[in-house]
Protein backbone atom coordinates (compact mmCIF):
# COMPACT_ATOMS: atom_id res chain seq x y z
CA UNK A 1 0.00 0.00 0.00
CA UNK A 2 1.39 3.13 -0.47
CA UNK A 3 0.98 6.42 1.59
CA UNK A 4 -1.43 8.94 0.50
CA UNK A 5 0.54 11.60 2.04
CA UNK A 6 2.21 14.82 0.29
CA UNK A 7 5.48 14.94 -0.15
CA UNK A 8 7.44 16.53 1.72
CA UNK A 9 9.36 19.48 -0.66
CA UNK A 10 10.76 21.38 2.55
CA UNK A 11 12.44 21.06 5.67
CA UNK A 12 10.19 21.53 8.69
CA UNK A 13 10.78 24.41 9.86
CA UNK A 14 8.28 24.76 12.74
CA UNK A 15 9.25 21.62 14.14
CA UNK A 16 12.95 22.54 14.11
CA UNK A 17 12.45 25.75 15.84
CA UNK A 18 9.75 24.88 18.13
CA UNK A 19 11.79 22.04 19.19
CA UNK A 20 14.67 23.36 20.10
CA UNK A 21 13.17 26.50 21.14
CA UNK A 22 11.14 24.13 23.83
CA UNK A 23 14.27 22.71 25.05
CA UNK A 24 16.09 25.84 25.45
CA UNK A 25 13.59 27.12 27.62
CA UNK A 26 13.16 24.40 29.83
CA UNK A 27 17.00 24.20 30.26
CA UNK A 28 16.91 27.82 31.20
CA UNK A 29 13.60 27.37 33.62
CA UNK A 30 16.05 24.44 35.26
CA UNK A 31 18.97 26.93 35.77
CA UNK A 32 17.46 29.83 36.46
CA UNK A 33 14.74 27.74 38.75
CA UNK A 34 17.82 27.10 40.89
CA UNK A 35 18.45 30.35 42.15
CA UNK A 36 14.44 31.13 42.80
CA UNK A 37 13.75 32.32 39.29
CA UNK A 38 11.71 32.03 36.62
CA UNK A 39 12.44 32.91 32.67
CA UNK A 40 9.88 36.22 33.15
CA UNK A 41 11.69 37.34 36.24
CA UNK A 42 14.61 37.35 34.97
CA UNK A 43 13.49 39.56 31.91
CA UNK A 44 12.18 41.86 33.89
CA UNK A 45 15.17 42.32 36.10
CA UNK A 46 17.44 42.64 33.50
CA UNK A 47 15.02 45.30 31.73
CA UNK A 48 14.33 47.24 34.66
CA UNK A 49 17.46 47.94 35.68
CA UNK A 50 18.75 49.31 32.28
CA UNK A 51 16.34 52.09 32.21
CA UNK A 52 13.09 53.73 34.30
CA UNK A 53 10.50 51.38 32.59
CA UNK A 54 6.93 50.90 33.94
CA UNK A 55 4.79 47.75 34.72
CA UNK A 56 3.31 48.05 31.06
CA UNK A 57 6.79 48.68 29.18
CA UNK A 58 8.61 45.87 31.08
CA UNK A 59 5.52 43.77 29.89
CA UNK A 60 5.88 44.84 26.39
CA UNK A 61 9.17 43.63 26.02
CA UNK A 62 8.58 40.17 28.20
CA UNK A 63 5.71 39.74 25.70
CA UNK A 64 3.36 39.09 28.62
CA UNK A 65 -0.11 40.10 29.15
CA UNK A 66 -1.39 41.88 32.34
CA UNK A 67 -1.70 39.32 34.71
CA UNK A 68 1.06 37.59 33.97
CA UNK A 69 3.01 40.61 34.80
CA UNK A 70 1.52 41.53 37.94
CA UNK A 71 2.33 37.71 39.08
CA UNK A 72 5.69 38.46 38.14
CA UNK A 73 6.01 41.41 39.40
CA UNK A 74 4.21 40.55 42.79
CA UNK A 75 6.58 37.40 42.88
CA UNK A 76 9.81 39.93 42.64
CA UNK A 77 8.24 42.54 45.33
CA UNK A 78 7.55 39.24 47.89
CA UNK A 79 11.46 38.12 47.43
CA UNK A 80 12.64 41.55 48.00
CA UNK A 81 13.64 41.50 44.37
CA UNK A 82 11.88 44.61 43.21
CA UNK A 83 9.39 47.34 43.75
CA UNK A 84 6.58 49.35 42.62
CA UNK A 85 7.88 52.92 42.65
CA UNK A 86 6.51 56.51 41.88
CA UNK A 87 8.30 57.03 38.43
CA UNK A 88 10.55 60.37 38.36
CA UNK A 89 9.41 61.80 35.25
CA UNK A 90 5.37 60.82 35.61
CA UNK A 91 3.57 61.42 38.97
CA UNK A 92 1.09 59.29 37.41
CA UNK A 93 3.01 56.43 36.08
CA UNK A 94 4.71 53.68 38.57
CA UNK A 95 7.97 51.67 37.91
CA UNK A 96 9.26 48.65 38.78
CA UNK A 97 12.42 49.53 40.80
CA UNK A 98 14.72 46.45 40.99
CA UNK A 99 16.64 46.26 44.53
CA UNK A 100 20.41 46.09 45.27
CA UNK A 101 19.77 42.33 46.31
CA UNK A 102 17.74 42.11 42.72
CA UNK A 103 20.62 43.48 40.92
CA UNK A 104 22.83 40.78 42.60
CA UNK A 105 20.12 38.34 41.17
CA UNK A 106 20.26 39.81 38.18
CA UNK A 107 23.62 39.59 37.65
CA UNK A 108 23.69 36.28 38.64
CA UNK A 109 20.61 35.04 36.38
CA UNK A 110 22.60 36.54 32.92
CA UNK A 111 25.54 34.62 33.68
CA UNK A 112 22.95 31.98 33.36
CA UNK A 113 21.41 32.87 30.68
CA UNK A 114 24.21 33.40 28.86
CA UNK A 115 25.76 30.15 29.88
CA UNK A 116 22.87 28.42 28.37
CA UNK A 117 23.26 30.37 25.24
CA UNK A 118 27.20 29.77 24.73
CA UNK A 119 26.37 25.59 25.73
CA UNK A 120 23.98 25.49 22.89
CA UNK A 121 26.31 27.43 20.27
CA UNK A 122 29.09 26.12 21.40
CA UNK A 123 27.24 22.54 20.52
CA UNK A 124 28.25 24.21 16.77
CA UNK A 125 30.82 24.18 15.16
CA UNK A 126 31.61 27.92 14.73
CA UNK A 127 30.68 28.25 10.99
CA UNK A 128 27.33 27.01 11.54
CA UNK A 129 27.49 28.69 15.00
CA UNK A 130 27.81 31.89 13.00
CA UNK A 131 25.10 31.23 10.40
CA UNK A 132 22.50 30.44 12.61
CA UNK A 133 22.83 33.29 14.53
CA UNK A 134 23.33 35.79 11.55
CA UNK A 135 19.99 34.05 9.07
CA UNK A 136 18.16 34.01 12.92
CA UNK A 137 18.72 37.46 13.35
CA UNK A 138 17.96 38.10 9.49
CA UNK A 139 14.63 36.38 9.60
CA UNK A 140 13.75 37.87 13.43
CA UNK A 141 14.16 41.66 11.32
CA UNK A 142 12.91 40.81 8.20
CA UNK A 143 10.65 38.00 7.10
CA UNK A 144 9.09 36.66 9.95
CA UNK A 145 9.54 40.13 12.31
CA UNK A 146 5.71 40.84 12.85
CA UNK A 147 3.27 38.05 13.48
CA UNK A 148 0.06 37.73 11.68
CA UNK A 149 -3.29 38.31 13.53
CA UNK A 150 -5.76 36.05 12.50
CA UNK A 151 -8.39 34.24 14.35
CA UNK A 152 -6.34 32.06 17.29
CA UNK A 153 -6.86 28.07 17.26
CA UNK A 154 -10.40 27.19 18.79
CA UNK A 155 -10.28 25.58 22.42
CA UNK A 156 -12.76 23.31 23.56
CA UNK A 157 -15.19 24.18 26.25
CA UNK A 158 -14.11 23.00 29.30
CA UNK A 159 -15.89 20.24 30.86
CA UNK A 160 -18.63 20.26 33.38
CA UNK A 161 -18.68 17.31 36.14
Amino acid sequence: MTSMAPTRTEPDLSYLLDHTSHVLRTRMAAELGAIGLTARMHCVLVHALEEERTQAQLAELGDMDKTTMVVTVDALEKAGLAERRPSSTDRRARIIAVTEEGAKVARKSRRIVDGVHEAALGSLPEDERTALVRALNRLATGHLETPVEGPRPARRARQRG
